[in-house]
């Protein structure tokens, strides 16, 4: 970790021995829009100050806010996880955790899950197994089944809404685009995806039998496998907080992404599997309609994600590629999803 170009107050808490955060049990994990303190029983997540534009993080106040929000909306589908907002607070030259002192930074404090559970390493594992699809099915029924709908969500599904989104993800990676050996974008793939999807939104009765099938919803809106672990229940965390327009949106983008996570894992069958399951025991008989457009667009997002990470000065060079390779597979899933 380039550890110069963190913000004092994580370099303090990582160097620093408290009764809430000790040293020696201490791990940071970042992405593009967080920093990540993994602690013996507790995890404590940070908002990093950026402004994307589909995302702001950029004041105190809007870091607070949606760390407020973030506990509020994950409670939905896993309360126990969630626990409370702390404040990181600074007095002279020393950082605490809800300490004396001014109020410099909060941050959403979780209970932290075992390792060997979380989805991804049970994929890594090959221990990932219908059972496991079943129960998440399970879990999301009833969980979408209660999710708010209303008018201004509904709004959300139409062709126009979704078309937002989707234009956004090319405007934000075409800086990107290189026909160099080692870069994750080519021109090519971001030509063939980008006018394969705008064809696709094109087709606005699709978008709109959606709707009048009740299908636009306060969805998660980040549902992969690194959000979603299998240990003495499913506990699926982590949803969008910091844009209603990504989280109320068609169950077959939230569902999609979860398909599309298990192609990327090479577990198409499993992929296979959790949407005949879903479709069936749903009732949802148009989501295949919808379903390589959604995965499309997940794999898209995904992999503009491991650009933004790679370009954040705050992460190493073993971080950077790792994320440019991740990136690249990413965009090559999306391309195949236009064939």
């Amino acid at each position: 970790m380039a550890n110069d170009n963190l913000p004092e107050f994580i370099s303090a808490l990582l160097a620093t021995e408290q009764a809430t955060c000790p040293k020696d049990s201490v791990q940071l994990v970042q992405t593009h829009i967080s920093f990540v303190l993994l602690t013996g029983d507790h995890v404590y997540k940070f908002k990093k100050p950026v402004d994307f534009g589909f995302l702001d993080f950029s004041t105190l106040e809007k870091r607070q806010q949606c760390c407020q929000q973030e506990l509020q909306l994950n409670r939905r589908l896993c309360p126990e996880i969630y626990l409370d907002l702390v404040t990181v607070t600074q007095e002279g030259d020393k950082y605490s955790l809800n300490g004396s002192g001014d109020i410099i930074e909060y941050a959403v404090k979780m209970a932290r899950m075992p390792e060997d559970k979380m989805m991804g390493n049970l994929i890594q594992a090959g221990q990932l197994d219908l059972a496991h699809i079943d129960a998440i099915v399970a879990k999301l029924i009833p969980f979408y089944q209660k999710a708010d709908r209303t008018d201004e969500i509904d709004g959300y599904g139409t062709a126009e809404s979704v078309a937002v989104n989707v234009l956004e993800n090319f405007d934000q990676t075409k800086d990107f685009i290189s026909n160099d050996t080692n870069s994750a974008l080519s021109q090519e793939q971001f030509d063939k995806i980008s006018s394969w999807s705008k064809e696709f939104l094109k087709q606005e009765k699709l978008f709109n039998q959606r709707i009048k099938g009740g299908n636009i919803r306060d969805c998660h809106g980040d549902l992969y496998s690194a959000n979603i672990c299998l240990a003495d229940q499913v506990y699926i965390y982590d949803c969008i907080e910091f844009n209603r327009r990504f989280r109320y949106c068609d169950i077959a983008s939230d569902i999609g992404f979860l398909a599309m996570d298990l192609d990327l894992h090479g577990l198409q069958d499993l992929s296979n599997y959790c949407i005949d399951q879903f479709c069936r025991q749903a009732g949802d008989t148009t989501l295949k309609e919808m379903l390589n457009f959604y995965k499309c667009y997940r794999a898209y997002v995904r992999g503009k994600i491991g650009l933004f990470t790679a370009a954040d000065p705050a992460v190493d060079e073993a971080v950077k590629k790792s994320c440019l390779e991740a990136a690249a597979k990413y965009f090559a899933l999306a391309e195949s999803y236009t064939a």
